[in-house]
């Protein structure tokens, strides 16, 4: 069986890792790491499975959002998170489509690691590798 050509094959995603949020402690979540990272982040993680991603260090809750890479920080969703199984694949696929990556690798934990993008419409998709 022949392999997909690396550019055109599908990245391969999971499901979503989680949705960065600014603020909600409340409807069962419970705060399981943090601050970690280079933002620094939260991580709050609920019976259901979701978990939510607190950014720190932004420095007015009535400011607009700013996005992932940029080095000013403000409340409200910064990213989606997709799970995907191996990030560095994606980023050979991602560079052989000539999309440039925002960030990362970064790695989190000896568990998570992930790198950055952005989509035609400048959001910010963090494809998530656990494990």
């Amino acid at each position: 069986m022949q392999r997909p050509d690396a550019t055109t094959a599908a990245i391969p995603i999971s499901g979503i890792a989680h949705i960065a949020l600014r603020f909600y402690e409340l409807l069962g979540f419970k705060k399981t790491a943090g601050p970690l990272g280079p933002e620094p982040v939260a991580i709050l993680n609920h019976p259901s499975g979701v978990e939510l991603n607190l950014i720190l260090n932004a420095p007015s809750a009535s400011a607009p959002n700013v996005l992932m890479d940029v080095a000013e920080k403000h409340p409200g969703i910064t990213h989606v998170a997709l799970l995907c199984p191996d990030i560095m694949a994606a980023k050979t696929r991602l560079e052989a489509a000539g999309i440039a990556l925002s960030g990362g690798p970064v790695r989190f934990s000896a568990e998570a690691q992930a790198i950055f993008v952005r989509d035609p419409d400048r959001n910010v998709i963090e494809l998530h590798q656990r494990g």
